[in-house]
């Protein structure tokens, strides 16, 4: 977190003394990047949405107030999120100045001569004169396979590549500061050794991973922090879809974070949803959350979470429902294979 967030965090029980109404100065609202650009920190997630409800639920997410709107290569989405941006951009660069737009390299793009092929892949689908945050969305790699993001053998296996260098990939991503297209560059489910390993290069701008209820991700958070690197929750409602549907293949348990006990139980006593309690709760953590929704009422529930605080006995509460590594949900072992790569980064989920 940004030091002048943390001041502002603090402040917030003077706020109280004061009013009934939890006044929040708007820059808790955002972190705060180098150059003094200012990324929010509630986002809207793009994953798993076809195009057609994917520009209708961006064109809900901008009148609901969002502004940063979390994309990658991988999704195959980023032209319906670039129609819906345009759209409301309307050729003026002042209203592109208000957007926070994230696109990430894919797997099959981890090696440093392809950064500039698949970057200007994005930028184009996207239809944007620059990205404010281009991220490495993984650090095991796919092969290359022109027309194939996801690349697979005969029997179902993935088709890996195992020379990835991480250190020459992210040299080749920093690069593309140079040419003014994207402003800030970071990584994505990287874990504490890989994000120490290329911050001796440069400090990512951000680290986007995995966090809910189920998975807080203290050990890596605290990394983070003292590297001073923001973090940005992914699946910060339990990505349901994902959840069930590694559930009917594997088996394995995956709590509905909605009907969490201890969830319900806050979200009553504030008059708010269980959604809500669930994303307030990481941002009193210091972090950043991409939820995503294609259900208008919800994206805008999501976005309104300034106006209320959970208590320090809450806080706790919720802390308890950390189960780890096992309450990971996206730990990528869905591409078959993949665990073993030598730059896997959940290799404690496999013990």
């Amino acid at each position: 977190m940004h030091p002048t967030n943390r001041k502002i965090v603090l402040l917030i029980p003077l706020f109280l003394e004061y009013s009934s109404v939890l006044c929040i100065s708007e820059d808790y609202k955002y972190y705060t990047l180098e150059g003094g650009d200012r990324m929010p920190r509630i986002g809207f997630g793009t994953w798993q949405a076809a195009d057609d409800v994917l520009e209708q639920s961006v064109e809900l997410a901008l009148e609901a107030g969002y502004r940063h709107f979390d994309t990658a290569r991988a999704y195959e989405n980023e032209a319906a999120l670039g129609r819906a941006l345009k759209r409301w951009i309307g050729g003026d660069p002042n209203k592109r100045k208000e957007l926070f737009v994230v696109t990430k390299l894919p797997p099959g793009g981890n090696r440093p001569d392809l950064v500039s092929e698949y970057f200007n892949a994005s930028i184009n689908d996207l239809g944007l004169d620059y990205i404010d945050l281009y991220l490495m969305h993984t650090p095991f790699a796919f092969e290359h396979v022109p027309g194939d993001l996801h690349p697979k053998n005969p029997d179902g296996t993935m088709r890996i590549d195992n020379s990835t260098d991480l250190l020459a990939v992210w040299k080749a991503i920093i690069k593309l500061k140079e040419t003014g297209r994207v402003k800030h560059v970071g990584v994505s489910n990287f874990n504490e050794e890989q994000l120490q390993r290329i911050s001796a290069i440069e400090k990512p701008a951000c680290l986007q991973v995995e966090i809910h209820a189920l998975c807080q991700q203290g050990p890596l958070i605290e990394a983070a922090n003292k590297l001073g690197i923001p973090i940005v929750a992914y699946s910060p409602l339990g990505s349901r879809a994902l959840a069930e549907a590694l559930a009917a293949k594997t088996g394995r348990d995956y709590p509905d974070l909605l009907k969490l006990p201890v969830v319900q139980r806050i979200a009553e006593s504030h008059g708010r949803t269980p959604a809500q309690i669930l994303l307030r709760h990481i941002i009193q953590r210091g972090l950043a959350a991409i939820p995503k929704s294609t259900h208008a009422a919800r994206i805008k529930q999501n976005i309104s979470i300034w106006d209320f605080e959970l208590t320090d006995s809450e806080m706790k509460d919720l802390a308890t429902l950390d189960r780890g590594e096992n309450g990971r949900i996206c730990d990528f072992t869905f591409f078959q294979g993949i665990e073993k790569h030598p730059e896997f980064p959940f290799k404690n989920r496999l013990h």
